[in-house]
């Protein structure tokens, strides 16, 4: 039995209105007023067709939240009594029982306020009035004497992305937006535990627990960790007992690919008078992780070792799955992780224009072997450096480390997204007008925030196994020579710098953080957020659900580029998904053939906070888009590689695995419609964690061939590669057959007479295909897997589009 309480106020009558009006409304708790207002029917889908712009409205107000809640005798005799925010956006007063109790500004930090003297037995109030983010941010902006790029939004410790991005909304929220509840604890209770990593080989593993422990008075104490139990004697306040633990022949913690992810889970109690009083779970992994940059001849690397071992990390950039966050819940967080397990994804970036993800990211992250980048959350602009500010921040820094860092998963703190790049290259201090006395004061205050305040407070709450951290992602800007030759790297030349895709096989750093290009979801999923049934790309709607203000043109130029453009709108979503595919294969094999000059691809990005055309691989309904699939295939950890690099085709294999392999690999040149052109075969030997040219053809041995209609196919093991050698509106395509036989209700058999180039399953039933989007060749017969039963499947393929 435990002597402490924690009671949830979230199911509770919450109600809530605007300012200055009368009627409340029902609110959920967590929520924020857009869902609020949705659920009342007071306001139109936010999501829906152009409705976001006639909600803007919304931003500009104050929002009053309140509740009643009931305080039994029992309860109030507790001589501590906490009412805890886990988070509330962004700006709020806090008032119980008609009296101010507490002043919230910082959506990312948690609110622990004593109540004890202000609550009565019986029926107690809440109420918190929340401000105007939006005009609290534009009021701190004018008492600067120069602008900040990234204008109010950088004055509020808010998402960023709510201000609207170029793949998002601007739905500016405010709310609860976090669990509420109320902490009741007689004379101790644990407030933290953390550990350190003693010592960690084949034969023993050696932790050192750090348990903070508030205490209401001198007291002794017994603090048990597991099966070991010890005494120990408290003083008032905060205590930080220290209590090692040992483990024998402990396994390892690895990453999605390489091992088991284990973790040992302990459970961590105080326990007086034989009665548990106060206690805390968590799950450790053990590992070992570092960040090497050494200096060799052609610039800095910039890889991570885990256990001792260099791992290429192979991942994406992840954004919140939502503009409004109470709606990503922990099934969300679990299928998200799932689909970058299937898709033999290593690692993701948490971006810093978002949110610190919710505890159940984490956890399936350390159950699933996914390393994580953790962006602190600031991205894309200057930001003030007032004592307040700073002050703010470090409570922020503070809250998150210390609920983040036992986890596995964590591997590296980012202080900031592309602040230093674009302070240093897009042009600000013209734009803005700066005198020199703004510029140097505006960049003092950025080296006091990140490389001062951050990292100082981040060692702080570590005392032996210190975190990796690093500044501002990229290191340097990808206009500039040495961002290829040290440090992380985003490279936009393609997209932004309407560069072709093959400048990606040039464009290869040392560890590429970003790199993307957008894709348009399926149709179904734009019919749910765009009215007409007649759709195409001039539609207002259609025109809303694009925020970069040139996607559809860039996409058309490089459609135009490589592809026949479709005139139906169905066919030009899915002539755009190849695209995209084709465009990022490019860039990750070139990034994996690198290895290990390159040691790590991240693209832009994973997901979407709303249904819309963007850079995402999956959509907002977990959809998966062909790059999904494609990033799965070139993510295998046995990869083949064809490029062409001067007069040769080249073919690599890149293994990441920790194993050798010696093998056949066998090619063969093959006709669209299946005969045989020219084949060879060798014994390789292939070493664990590299990346070699294991067969060289020379081009002119394919002379004689028409290279319109043929297709490389090269194996080794199980993996296969099929290498085109021209744009896919070149190929000679003809007319395929393409037969489906059904296995049982959830497999099926795929099959052509000839070449069946990015074939494209799908049903008017909701299922998934572990593959799609796949070429079919001659002979092949191909299994596909579905998650729930189909009435019929359809087919369509790139010879229909391009006939």
């Amino acid at each position: 039995m435990s002597q402490n309480i924690q009671r949830s106020l979230n199911n509770e009558d919450w109600k809530f209105k605007q300012e200055n009006k009368e009627n409340w409304l029902p609110a959920k708790i967590p929520g924020t007023v857009h869902t609020d207002l949705l659920a009342n029917k007071a306001i139109e889908d936010p999501f829906f067709g152009t409705n976001e712009k006639q909600l803007q409205w919304i931003e500009n107000e104050n929002w009053n939240y309140k509740t009643s809640f009931i305080i039994s005798k029992s309860e109030l005799k507790f001589k501590n009594i906490e009412l805890e925010f886990k988070g509330l956006d962004t700006y709020a007063t806090v008032f119980l029982n008609g009296k101010p109790i507490s002043e919230a500004n910082n959506m990312f930090r948690t609110w622990k306020i004593p109540v004890k003297n202000y609550l009565i037995e019986g029926e107690n109030n809440i109420e918190i009035k929340f401000k105007s983010a939006v005009v609290k941010g534009k009021s701190a902006a004018q008492k600067l004497p120069y602008t900040l790029p990234g204008d109010e939004k950088v004055f509020t410790r808010k998402a960023q992305y709510q201000y609207g991005w170029d793949w998002g909304p601007r739905l500016v929220t405010s709310g609860i937006w976090k669990d509420v509840n109320l902490n009741f604890w007689k004379d101790v209770i644990i407030e933290n535990v953390s550990y350190n990593q003693l010592k960690l080989n084949d034969d023993n593993a050696i932790l050192e627990f750090v348990t903070t422990i508030k205490a209401d008075k001198e007291s002794t104490i017994q603090l048990k960790i597991n099966e070991i139990i010890q005494t120990f004697n408290l003083k008032k306040g905060l205590n930080k007992i220290k209590m090692n633990y040992e483990i024998k022949n402990p396994k390892r913690w690895w990453t999605n690919g390489l091992g088991e992810a284990h973790l040992y889970p302990f459970e961590i109690s105080l326990i007086a008078d034989k009665m548990i009083i106060s206690s805390k779970k968590l799950n450790i992994g053990l590992r070992t992780i570092e960040l090497i940059q050494e200096k060799d001849k052609i610039g800095t690397s910039f890889y991570f070792k885990l256990n001792g071992i260099p791992v290429f990390m192979k991942g994406a950039n992840y954004i919140p799955d939502d503009s409004f966050m109470p709606r990503i819940s922990d099934s969300i967080y679990k299928a998200r992780i799932k689909i970058a397990v299937d898709s033999n994804m290593n690692m993701l970036r948490v971006w810093g224009g978002g949110i610190y993800a919710d505890d159940a990211f984490y956890d399936e992250c350390d159950k699933n072997g996914m390393l994580v980048w953790q962006d602190f959350m600031f991205a894309c602009s200057m930001y003030p450096g007032d004592a307040d500010f700073l002050a703010n921040v470090k409570h922020e820094v503070i809250d998150n480390v210390t609920r983040l860092q036992n986890h596995p998963s964590l591997a590296i703190w980012c202080g900031n997204n592309e602040n230093d790049e674009g302070w240093k290259n897009w042009g600000w201090q013209k734009q803005y007008n700066y005198s020199k006395a703004d510029s140097t004061k505006i960049w003092n205050d950025y080296e006091k925030l990140f490389h001062q305040l951050i990292p100082k407070t981040l060692d702080s709450l570590s005392s032996k196994n210190k975190p990796i951290y690093w500044p501002s992602s990229p290191s340097i800007g990808w206009g500039k020579k040495e961002s290829m030759t040290q440090g992380d790297s985003h490279y936009w030349g393609i997209w932004w710098g309407k560069e072709p895709f093959e400048v990606y096989k040039k464009k290869v750093g040392r560890f590429m953080s970003e790199h993307g290009f957008q894709g348009m979801p399926n149709l179904e999923t734009l019919q749910k957020v765009v009215p007409q049934n007649d759709l195409n790309l001039t539609l207002e709607a259609i025109k809303n659900h694009q925020k970069h203000p040139t996607g559809y043109e860039t996409i058309n130029e490089y459609m135009a580029r490589d592809y026949v453009i479709p005139k139906d709108f169905e066919n030009y979503t899915y002539v755009s998904q190849l695209l995209q595919a084709d465009g990022m294969k490019t860039a990750i094999e070139a990034h994996r053939r690198a290895k290990p000059y390159c040691m790590g691809t991240l693209y832009w990005q994973f997901n979407d906070c709303w249904p819309v055309t963007s850079w995402s691989s999956i959509d907002y309904y977990g959809n998966w888009k062909a790059f999904q699939y494609q990033v799965k295939r070139s993510f295998e950890n046995l990869l083949i590689s064809v490029n062409e690099e001067s007069d040769f085709y080249k073919v690599y294999v890149v293994n990441d695995n920790l194993e050798k392999y010696s093998d056949k690999i066998v090619l063969e040149l093959i006709s669209f419609d299946g005969h045989s052109l020219w084949n060879s075969s060798k014994d390789i030997h292939v070493d664990e964690n590299s990346s070699l040219v294991v067969f060289e053809i020379p081009n002119a041995d394919f002379l004689n061939f028409d290279l319109q209609q043929a297709v490389l196919k090269v194996q080794f093991r199980d993996a296969i590669s099929n290498y085109f050698f021209v744009k896919p509106k070149e190929l000679k395509l003809t007319k395929p057959t393409i037969k489906i036989t059904k296995i049982d209700d959830l497999t099926y058999e795929v099959s052509s007479d000839v070449l069946a180039k990015n074939a494209f399953l799908f049903s008017d039933e909701t299922t998934h295909f572990n593959d799609n989007y796949f070429d079919i060749l001659p002979s092949e017969k191909i299994t596909i897997k579905l998650s729930k039963t189909a009435i019929q499947l359809k087919v369509k393929s790139l010879y229909d589009i391009l006939k």
